[in-house]
């Protein structure tokens, strides 16, 4: 990795300034899925180990304002069960009172900051308010991989005032895996692209062709692309005027004799609410008043093999409407040969956001090699992006 990481840093004693994403549901004032919290306890646990005196620093929501029903207050108690140690909190997080509260920090003690959004500066990238969030430690770490395509205070502005900066064990491996896969992946690499929108992966889809021995198209964005091929589609979800872009992929993807495959069969419904639990047809064969729902069983058949030859696999999207139980068969399929090729010793990536949520509902985001917490920037990074968070980090020495 061509940025430093913690391990690279001497952090006894230090105040350690670090940005997360607790960006985590609340109701009742309690936490009600503390995942993304989970994901940075070895970073934590690691400087509290080492007697760094750590600062921790979140967004949570979008408020513009103070907000209660936003505070991170319920978010320091979770940390706190977790960490099995108490976390105190700051009632704000730049001022007196978070300054006052960060100098009392004795070695291997843990303060959380108040909502970094509770000041409108922190999405402005305000040079005083990154100033003074960086004045509360000696050194800087980013574990937040989901906030680091946005240049913000906390993930880009605090590092002109707070050197090293540095990645956290999160960050490190979104940075290894994500980056592995695109520069140097194991051999045979496939990535499979699913989700509703073309628009919505048409630069990832553009990024990877290049890069992969095979791509695999599912979600509904296929009947953008089925359309291009001049197919009917019935009903189904169609960018009309994505159609054009559709048509020049297919002919980048021959021109670079690109194996990028649509799914030969779909299933089709009558609605997308799962009341129909519809039938299987041909890709071509979609009726005027169905809609597509999901891949069929013989696409899945027809990938499977390639799969599991594979070195290297990126799933980014759902493969249907996995939300609805009725529509979820052919991302459940793949979230279990993404399963199956990693005990096989495939590297197996799961690409973030819907994907990420499927794979947890299928029981098996611990049987694949990396599951990406980045929503957003893991798409965006996918795309070849520069990600702020991440470029103003410190660069390791030749």
């Amino acid at each position: 990795m061509a940025k430093l990481s913690l391990r690279d840093v001497e952090v006894n004693k230090r105040r350690v300034l670090v940005r997360v994403d607790f960006n985590v549901p609340i109701q009742d004032g309690r936490v009600t899925d503390d995942t993304r919290i989970r994901a940075s306890l070895e970073t934590i646990r690691y400087l509290i180990a080492n007697e760094a005196r750590v600062i921790v620093c979140s967004h949570l929501g979008r408020p513009k304002k103070v907000d209660p029903a936003l505070s991170l207050a319920p978010v320091a108690k979770r940390l706190g069960d977790l960490l099995d140690k108490p976390v105190s909190f700051a009632q704000d997080c730049v001022g007196s009172s978070a300054e006052a509260a960060a100098a009392c920090l004795a070695p291997g003690d843990v303060l959380l900051l108040e909502n970094l959004r509770f000041h409108p500066e922190e999405e402005k990238n305000d040079p005083a308010f990154a100033k003074s969030l960086a004045s509360l430690g000696e050194l800087y770490v980013n574990d937040a991989f989901g906030s680091a395509h946005r240049a913000h205070a906390s993930t880009e502005g605090v590092t002109h005032y707070l050197q090293p900066s540095v990645a956290g064990f999160l960050m490190e491996g979104e940075l290894v895996h994500l980056g592995g896969a695109l520069d140097a992946p194991r051999r045979p690499f496939v990535a499979i692209l699913g989700g509703a929108k073309i628009s919505g992966k048409i630069d990832v889809i553009q990024n990877l062709l290049p890069k992969v021995d095979a791509l695999f198209i599912g979600g509904a964005m296929m009947f953008t692309f089925a359309r291009a091929k001049k197919m009917g589609t019935g009903r189904s979800l169609v960018e009309e005027d994505k159609i054009p872009v559709a048509e020049s992929v297919l002919k980048e993807a021959a021109r670079l004799k690109a194996d990028m495959r649509l799914p030969v069969d779909v299933r089709i419904s009558s609605g997308t609410d799962g009341a129909d639990p519809g039938e299987v047809v041909g890709i071509a064969e979609i009726p005027s008043d169905k809609i597509g729902v999901d891949v069929g069983d013989e696409t899945i058949r027809g990938w499977a093999p390639v799969l599991k030859q594979a070195g290297t696999i990126l799933w980014n999207g759902p493969m249907g409407i996995f939300e609805v139980p009725a529509f979820r068969g052919g991302t459940m399929a793949i979230a279990r040969i993404m399963a199956d090729a990693t005990a096989a010793g495939v590297v197996t990536i799961v690409g973030g956001g819907d994907s990420a949520a499927a794979i947890a509902a299928a029981g098996l985001a611990d049987r694949v090699t990396h599951v990406s917490t980045g929503g957003g920037a893991s798409l965006e990074f996918l795309e070849g992006k520069t990600l702020p968070g991440v470029a103003a980090l410190t660069e390791k020495e030749a």
